[in-house]
């Protein structure tokens, strides 16, 4: 995320509290909630916030790390599936 890329979004997470313009994590995709979180990490770990500001910022970022284990553990869950159905070809096929 550029620089006025994350002064635009912590703009908005900020003192004016239009949070609610944000997408909500539960509808982002992985790569979108990851690039977010570390923009707010490193907004974050700069220690130019207020008090106020920094804990909406962290609360928002709490959610999209929800939102990346989340989408992770569904990615595991298909790839078991997947390895699973292989091993299953594979046990058919050396049957024959």
């Amino acid at each position: 995320m550029e620089n006025s890329e994350l002064k635009q979004l912590t703009g908005k997470l900020g003192k004016d509290k239009t949070m609610a313009k944000l997408k909500p994590p539960e509808e982002m995709r992985f790569e979108e909630a990851f690039e977010e979180l570390a923009a707010l990490v490193e907004k974050i770990e700069s220690g130019d916030l207020e008090l106020e500001e920094s804990l909406g910022l962290f609360e928002r970022g709490q959610a999209l790390a929800d939102r990346c284990s989340q989408l992770l553990e569904e990615a595991e869950i298909s790839l078991r599936q997947l390895e699973g159905g292989q091993e299953d070809d594979s046990e058919e096929s050396s049957d024959g």
